[in-house]
């Protein structure tokens, strides 16, 4: 019996974009995996910026949700004032898009910049990619390849160096300005440098990883092609074991998944007419459970890094732990049964997922949300 877990980074793409993906069957796919509570992305349409469009998902939530959620606010060249005014109790988090990725909510006005990381007190999640990197190696390889560009490309042009610069201004200014700062989605061993060891409580910069930069490295896009294309980029094994290193070592401190549903016909689309972004909320537990089944992690790790610590990063009261007066968000796993992934079983509204033909080691029999 585990904590139900905390995924702190998902995009269930409601409202706007329901043709992908909705609350009710994302939120459904997320329970069958053990996932009690979602932190909600807010590049959706319209994008999630100013109070009344917080409510209006809110509401969304309430009629569709079968698990616990809350949202975090996108931040934008022009939404400063507004975005400072909002009380920080109706919401998980900023989001701040430091690279141009679905919807394009990039911030890139160095003043905004410096008033964002001044003046607030609430946790800033980031997305860290530097667009004149990824501007210049997108030109590059376009001029290479054409319009037959493999998908491999992908790790090139949203690069380390790309992935590097952007963290690094980012933690800067979160160093300057005492902000509580938190990496979203960690996937270049460059990166850790910028990172300290410890508990989530003793540090005021943080960081996550997502399921598919643990599970996935660049030699699977021979295989999974536009599949594992998401944004940062799926990068080397070297990158990918030094990720899973440095959140065994305390370096990363929370595992979340990026869930970011497409249609599979807009992955199937040549290199540069696709788009980025994966379905994994279903097994992103079974996935943890995985590498800890073959020695790469404790099952203690993978439960403070998937359900304590997101609990205590974003103030998640009563939950994330089992205890005597918390709310009852449980996951029953059997380490004796196994589950295949295939079409049949995939409760995503897109219908398909990168572990399909996966035989994970273990079961989830039961999830409990409040107690249900």
């Amino acid at each position: 019996l585990l904590p139900g877990v905390i995924d702190t980074h998902v995009h269930f793409r409601d409202p706007g974009l329901t043709h992908k993906a909705d609350f009710a069957t994302e939120s459904a796919a997320a329970v069958v995996g053990g996932v009690t509570s979602v932190v909600d992305m807010p590049n959706t349409k319209p994008q999630t910026t100013t109070r009344q469009l917080l409510d209006d998902k809110k509401q969304i939530a309430t009629q569709k949700s079968v698990v616990n959620y809350g949202f975090m606010l996108g931040a934008t060249n022009d939404n400063i004032d507004e975005l400072l005014a909002i009380d920080k109790a109706e919401y998980a988090a900023i989001k701040l898009f430091l690279g141009s990725s679905t919807g394009n909510m990039l911030v890139n006005n160095d003043a905004v910049l410096d008033r964002l990381f001044a003046e607030t007190s609430k946790l800033i999640v980031a997305h860290c990619e530097d667009e004149d990197t990824i501007v210049a190696n997108t030109q590059r390889y376009k001029d290479m390849y054409g319009d037959n560009a493999p998908a491999s490309v992908h790790a090139m042009i949203r690069d380390v160096e790309a992935c590097y610069r952007s963290s690094k201004k980012a933690v800067e200014l979160a160093r300057k300005f005492n902000t509580r700062f938190h990496l979203a989605h960690l996937s270049t061993g460059k990166e850790l440098e910028l990172l300290s060891i410890g508990g989530v409580e003793s540090k005021n910069i943080t960081a996550e990883v997502s399921t598919n930069h643990l599970w996935f490295a660049a030699e699977d896009y021979a295989t999974q092609g536009n599949k594992i294309r998401c944004n940062p980029s799926i990068k080397s094994a070297t990158d990918r074991d030094a990720l899973l290193q440095a959140l065994k070592e305390g370096r990363i401190d929370t595992v979340a998944t990026d869930h970011a549903p497409h249609l599979i016909e807009e992955k199937e689309r040549p290199y540069f007419q696709s788009v980025s972004g994966m379905p994994s909320i279903q097994h992103s537990l079974l996935t943890m459970l995985e590498l800890s089944r073959q020695g790469k992690i404790s099952l203690e790790a993978v439960v403070e890094k998937m359900s304590h610590n997101p609990a205590i990063l974003f103030g998640i009261e009563g939950r994330g732990f089992i205890r005597k007066g918390y709310h009852a968000d449980f996951v029953l796993v059997n380490p004796s049964e196994t589950t295949a992934v295939d079409k049949p079983s995939l409760l995503y509204k897109c219908g398909w997922s990168p572990m399909e033909g996966y035989v994970f080691a273990n079961k989830i029999v039961k999830t409990f949300v409040n107690g249900k």
